[in-house]
């Protein structure tokens, strides 16, 4: 093999080489950020197959899938002075890519760091019982807030859910009485209720029985059987004089 077969063989390899670092393949959901000697192209690269110039092009994988953040919980202290620990999701996207690169070091660790501190700040803002009871007012303005802050790293923040609120063991305990003793005042509110319409039925009853005696003789009938089927036993009871008088009327 003479030195023009070998000079062929190396300028074939160096150019496989070549090729090799010149192509590049981009899934759908990715993009890449390229720079040129130093210098941001104009353009995003992607997806599918393109060619860069090897060792003068660098290029960056940014990816355009949604990603879920999780918030580690936080030490909250609301407007009326309780301690508890909260934490949340965040869920956000990149929206421009070179922005993402470009205009901050790391945008998923900035983007934690953020909702952190305004997870903190936003949720001091608020009582306890508006804090469990007020969720998705309290999610809409997270999400607000995070979205206007980040919108110049080209990132879109679509969704802030708080997930846990971990209360002190006092807290609790109160809630729990708290609760309680408002159960038992709207037993005691129906039952009040339930006596002034039994109370109003029975004034009723009474007026249509002293407008008609004989109703109030059937009643009382009615009443002593009543009682005689329950307790199976010989009953002796007097009979009012009125009634007595109203059979013999009809005997003759």
């Amino acid at each position: 093999m003479g030195p023009f077969s070998i000079g062929l063989i190396g300028a074939i390899a160096l150019l496989v080489i070549f090729f090799l670092n010149a192509v590049r393949v981009l899934p759908e959901y990715q993009r890449g950020v390229v720079f040129r000697l130093g210098r941001l192209r104009p353009q995003d690269y992607g997806p599918g197959l393109f060619l860069l110039i090897p060792f003068v092009d660098r290029m960056v994988r940014i990816s355009l899938r949604t990603i879920v953040h999780d918030v580690p919980p936080q030490d909250i202290i609301t407007r009326d002075n309780v301690s508890v620990k909260v934490n949340a999701v965040v869920y956000f996207r990149v929206m421009n890519p070179r922005k993402a690169v470009v205009e901050v070091e790391n945008y998923q660790y900035a983007t934690s760091q953020l909702a952190q501190t305004t997870l903190r700040s936003v949720l001091g803002q608020f009582e306890l019982d508006e804090l469990l009871a007020g969720r998705d007012k309290i999610n809409h303005q997270l999400q607000d807030i995070l979205d206007r802050q980040t919108d110049p790293w080209g990132i879109k923040v679509s969704s802030v859910e708080v997930k846990h609120v971990d209360l002190p063991v006092e807290m609790q305990r109160a809630m729990a009485k708290q609760a309680e003793a408002e159960r038992e005042k709207r037993a005691k509110i129906i039952h009040a209720e339930g006596e002034k319409m039994a109370s109003v039925s029975l004034a009723e009853a009474a007026q249509q029985m002293g407008e008609n005696p004989v109703t109030l003789q059937l009643r009382y009938l009615q009443t002593l059987t009543e009682v005689a089927a329950e307790k199976n036993s010989t009953l002796i009871f007097p009979i009012p004089i009125d009634f007595m008088k109203s059979l013999m009327r009809r005997d003759k």
